[in-house]
């Protein structure tokens, strides 16, 4: 690492900087230059800034935090780029080397809720269901969009009943509770659980409410990256398969191996589970025969790019007839937590992607990851569309 980096932080690596020939084939590619068209809101752009930082001729400075904070991660550039360069790994360097700097304010905002509050498991549920009583008497109206569509009422019955600790016989899966995907969208666990009991998985969920680590590393707090990472590695124990739903998650976890590369207690575990994480959609899985009809496909960026994956197969498999967006597969602007860090950004890519799902004309979108569910639910509401959101999970199973 360059001495120009604040030592003890993580950051971008000389050799990742290297990669990147600033040929800008990523430009078109990116949600946040789309938009405004400033280099410096491109993934070249803030590249350059890096790579400024990492020479001495530039610092960590509000300009710095400012370009990396207005990128959504959506590794679209990584998926366009014939250099393979990381940037998701780059970026999450830069935005924890952006930390200290913040105001103090801010700082202690985000440390609380990416550090303390999602590293414990019981403040995650009391606060999802928290969440799940000011839904249901209609608090969600002043609420940011996206969060108000969190909850709504006809979910609270499924958050307050648990799943059950272990189903099925057969080759031991541990399937990820995660955070939000535990509180708001525990049907879709249901729906998991008798396809992998149905295809002879012995299914034992983790701890309620255990996030995985994915917002903390992705905003600049990769400490608390690496506690979750330890507690969800410790849960899944020496099951065969971990199976993940969300594609966020899944993405994030088959990255335990690098995280924990410089812990030497936890290394081999962490690379053992890395190789055995499984993102649902990527299983060769049976599902039921049946007549689904159009179901419009939103490709979750943590899928498309990040590891290659889509749901048309599993879709077709159960009789669907995917229909396509005709948007280039953009990101939806939910991104973790950009929909309130970066509200006008976040909501103009959300009007874009519920036009093109309406546009679409199926009564049903297919949507694998619990921000793009809730940004698209909030979108759809906004433009008066009747297009219900679903898992995939949730229509085969």
């Amino acid at each position: 690492m360059s001495d120009n980096w604040q030592r003890g932080l993580l950051a971008p690596s000389s050799d990742d900087l290297a990669t990147c020939v600033a040929c800008g084939l990523c430009l078109p590619h990116c949600p946040t230059f789309r938009l405004t068209g400033r280099e410096t809101a491109s993934p070249r752009g803030r590249i350059s800034a890096m790579r400024a930082v990492e020479e001495g001729n530039g610092t960590v400075d509000d300009s710095f935090r400012t370009m990396m904070d207005e990128c959504l991660a959506c590794r679209a550039c990584e998926a366009a780029c014939p250099s393979g360069v990381p940037f998701g790994r780059m970026i999450e360097g830069a935005r924890a080397q952006a930390e200290p700097g913040r105001p103090v304010a801010q700082r202690t905002t985000r440390r609380l809720g990416l550090s303390w509050a999602l590293s414990r498991p019981r403040v995650v549920r009391t606060l999802g269901l928290g969440a799940t009583v000011a839904s249901a008497a209609g608090v969600q109206r002043a609420l940011p969009s996206a969060l108000g569509a969190l909850m709504p009422p006809g979910r609270v019955r499924d958050a307050l009943r648990p799943l059950p600790a272990a189903s099925g016989t057969g080759e031991p899966a541990a399937l990820l509770s995660g955070c939000v995907m535990d509180v708001a969208y525990r049907p879709v666990h249901r729906a998991t659980i008798r396809l992998l009991t149905s295809n002879g998985y012995a299914v034992s969920p983790t701890r309620p409410g255990g996030c995985c680590g994915a917002l903390a590393a992705h905003y600049g707090q990769p400490e608390a990256a690496k506690r979750m990472a330890r507690a969800r590695i410790a849960e899944v124990g020496d099951a065969e398969v971990v199976v993940v739903n969300a594609a966020g998650c899944s993405g994030h976890m088959k990255t335990y191996g690098e995280l924990l590369a410089d812990d030497p207690e936890w290394a081999p575990a962490a690379r053992r589970v890395s190789a055995r994480v499984q993102d649902l959609l990527e299983m060769d899985l049976d599902v039921p025969a049946r007549h689904l009809g159009p179901v419009a496909v939103h490709d979750a960026c943590h899928h498309l790019h990040a590891q290659g994956i889509e749901p048309r197969p599993l879709l077709r498999a159960g009789g669907a007839e995917p229909v396509e967006l005709g948007d280039g597969g953009h990101c939806c602007g939910a991104a973790g937590l950009y929909g309130l860090l970066q509200p006008d950004q976040a909501r103009q890519l959300r009007r874009a992607k519920s036009e093109a799902i309406a546009d679409a004309g199926a009564p049903v979108v297919a949507v694998a990851n619990p921000g793009c569910a809730m940004q698209i639910e909030a979108g759809l509401a906004e433009i008066g569309a009747s297009v219900r959101v679903a898992h995939p999970a949730e229509l085969v199973s």
